[in-house]
């Protein structure tokens, strides 16, 4: 019977092939979500381990951080942009929870990002979430916190405004889109705790600075940035 289950399965993958979200190529067996040849050769970062990376030179004199990490570099047409794309809009949610995975393997290594107590999402308005249906930084959140033995805590942050895309936005004009957008529900809950705030995509940081401005005004607080990609 486990032959035979075996057999179907080889013969619904002929007909119904899953492909990698980053290249399209058709997965074999052992392969999950993502190709193994993407998994080797997508344009990793290794930021984790540059204490003075490009991104964390975005928040330099805006917002007090710790450490700043993306996993991969975002260009446009390339893998990654395909993957996210998939990620974000064809509703394939276990890809963030595999780069969180995958980000979080590199992460507890690190002697900064290993000391984070709570894991913040970037919050999506609630209408968005209704559209959406999911947080993809809460997806991506939840794989980092099963590496990082840290709390994923997505209740507290929370987006109290509806702001138009920041695509094709000036950095000046995405920081002011994103004045007074946000407010911390519990602000109690986040006394002296170390926290690492997650998005999918930085660009420019204004999101991040917008959140890391609020979250900083809790007393004790020491704050980190993690994401998926950076977009040069």
């Amino acid at each position: 019977m486990k032959m035979l289950r075996g057999y179907l399965a080889d013969f619904v993958s002929l007909l119904f092939p899953e492909l990698c979200p980053a290249c399209g190529a058709s997965l074999v067996a052992n392969e999950h979500i993502i190709c193994s040849d993407c998994r080797y050769n997508l344009p990793y970062t290794n930021f984790h381990l540059q204490a003075d990376n490009i991104v964390a030179q975005q928040f330099y004199g805006k917002i007090n951080v710790e450490a700043v990490y993306a996993l991969y570099y975002f260009n446009k047409g390339g893998k990654v942009q395909s993957l996210m794309h998939h990620f974000k809009y064809k509703g394939i949610q276990q890809i963030g929870n595999l780069l969180g995975n995958m980000a979080g393997t590199q992460l507890m290594e690190n002697h900064i990002f290993n000391t984070a107590d709570l894991i913040i999402p970037v919050p999506l308005h609630k209408s968005r979430l209704k559209e959406r249906g999911y947080n993809q930084s809460t997806c991506f959140a939840n794989g980092l916190a099963q590496k990082l033995n840290a709390v994923v805590e997505d209740d507290n942050l929370q987006r109290a405004i509806a702001t138009a895309t920041q695509t094709h936005k000036s950095r000046f004009a995405r920081f002011e889109n994103m004045q007074e957008v946000f407010m911390v529900k519990h602000p109690e809950r986040l006394v002296n705790k170390h926290v690492l705030l997650v998005d999918d995509i930085v660009t420019t940081g204004s999101t991040l600075e917008a959140c890391g401005i609020e979250l900083l005004k809790i007393p004790g607080l020491k704050l980190s940035i993690a994401t998926i990609a950076y977009a040069q």
